[in-house]
């Protein structure tokens, strides 16, 4: 059976029986379409290869500390943006005092 090296919901790596749908840079900590223009334009220019990685669905790229491509991802990116800005400025509890 052919395995696949991901990333787990941890930052670690792993090996999967399913490839990866999403792809990542370990750097700069984004994920986004296997497609995505921004990171085939990077991957054409050679310095993007060693830092790649792969995620077997969303939900595991979050989990391990990635956030949304803004170029490939834009709704998802807005979603992350908000609850992230959210966490920032304490709007996650709105009880009334």
């Amino acid at each position: 059976m052919r395995r696949w090296k991901v990333i787990d919901s941890h930052g670690k790596p792993a090996l999967s029986s399913k490839p990866g749908q999403f792809g990542g840079h370990k750097g700069s900590k984004i994920y986004g379409l296997l497609d995505c223009p921004a990171a085939l334009r990077a991957l054409s220019k050679g310095g993007y290869v060693e830092d790649r990685v792969f995620f077997i669905d969303e939900q595991t790229a979050r989990l391990a500390g990635y956030r949304p491509c803004f170029r490939c991802m834009p709704a998802s990116y807005r979603e992350w943006k908000l609850t992230t800005e959210g966490l920032i400025k304490g709007g996650g509890d709105n009880k009334a005092m």
